[in-house]
């Protein structure tokens, strides 16, 4: 059958179609996505404006359009950390059923975390045994370790390159000082969910997912995407490391120009990559691999052995 993914994220709204069925690897047919930003479009009272709200349902009826076009059977609509967390998040899911018919699944940080981990399971298979999965999207952090299809343990922080920067990081190249208090606040958030995953050892595998990994990865060396999605693709934490104060001295406009890098995305890039160093180091990891599965393909992951079950 040909499903169809709608997730609304902390930056875009990205509507994933692939072919698919029970036993059988999911294959990409379309991609629509649009670039919303709605972690960065909370007001001082953390509810997401009038706006931003007509907005999403524009993209939202946009996604319908295109999912309508490339005969999608059945969509798996949901959203994620920017309105999970909005003041106002019951009154805009309300509004976007009202006027696009789409019953938006709000999905918990843990959940999140689950299915991503899932979806890297399934992509690295069981021979890389214990897995420790880190995904930075725009409004969270999650992180989640696991020997299974389940993972023992997987947390979500506050600590999105979106969030970070709309409220931490507000100049263009960014003040210096901004900046070492950013660094301050997310290795301080890291560190106190450290001991909830050293208790069951060393993972024998570090994998990222999520656009940030994908673009520190490039700018540090690792290969273009147009190379194909099984080309092994690396970010070493010397790399990252030699690339934070370089990042930190950028205009967004600057970053634009580096390998890889999205003008959308550009302004969050360092503080996603204090982000990454910090979890790297405190977990101590030297290198890790990106995974091109994440949280869109765990979601299909999961209704596909849901369909198997019945």
């Amino acid at each position: 059958m040909r499903l169809g993914v709608l997730d609304v994220g902390s930056n875009t709204v990205h509507l994933l179609v692939v072919d698919a069925h029970p036993g059988a690897r999911p294959l990409p047919a379309h991609s629509h996505k649009a670039e919303l930003r709605l972690a960065q479009l909370l007001d001082d009272e953390g509810a997401i404006g009038p706006e931003g709200v007509d907005r999403l349902i524009t993209v939202v009826h946009e996604a319908l359009q295109a999912a309508e076009d490339k005969g999608v059977e059945d969509l798996l609509p949901f959203a994620t950390s920017a309105v999970r967390e909005a003041r106002n998040a019951d009154d805009v899911l309300a509004r976007v059923r009202d006027e696009t018919g789409v019953e938006l699944a709000v999905l918990s940080g843990a959940e999140e975390a689950r299915l991503t981990f899932l979806a890297v399971r399934r992509w690295f298979g069981w021979s890389a045994g214990k897995l420790l999965v880190l995904d930075i999207g725009g409004g969270s952090l999650e992180v989640a370790y696991g020997i299974d299809e389940e993972p023992d343990t997987a947390v979500s922080l506050p600590l999105g390159a979106g969030r970070l920067t709309a409220g931490r990081l507000p100049g263009d190249p960014p003040d210096p000082d901004d900046v070492r208090a950013l660094r301050r606040h997310v290795r301080t958030e890291i560190a106190r969910t450290v001991g909830e995953f050293s208790r069951f050892g060393a993972p024998d595998h570090v994998v990222a997912t999520s656009k940030t990994f994908r673009q520190l990865a490039r700018i540090a060396g690792a290969a273009r995407s147009a190379e194909g999605l099984y080309v092994q693709r690396e970010l070493k934490r010397a790399s990252l490391e030699a690339w934070v104060p370089r990042l930190g001295a950028m205009t967004a406009a600057e970053r634009a120009e580096l390998p890889g890098v999205s003008e959308g995305r550009a302004s969050q890039l360092l503080a996603g990559a204090l982000v990454a160093e910090a979890a790297m180091d405190l977990f101590h990891v030297e290198s890790l691999e990106i995974c091109p599965w994440a949280l869109r393909e765990g979601v299909i992951l999961r209704r596909l052995d849901h369909m198997d079950q019945t």
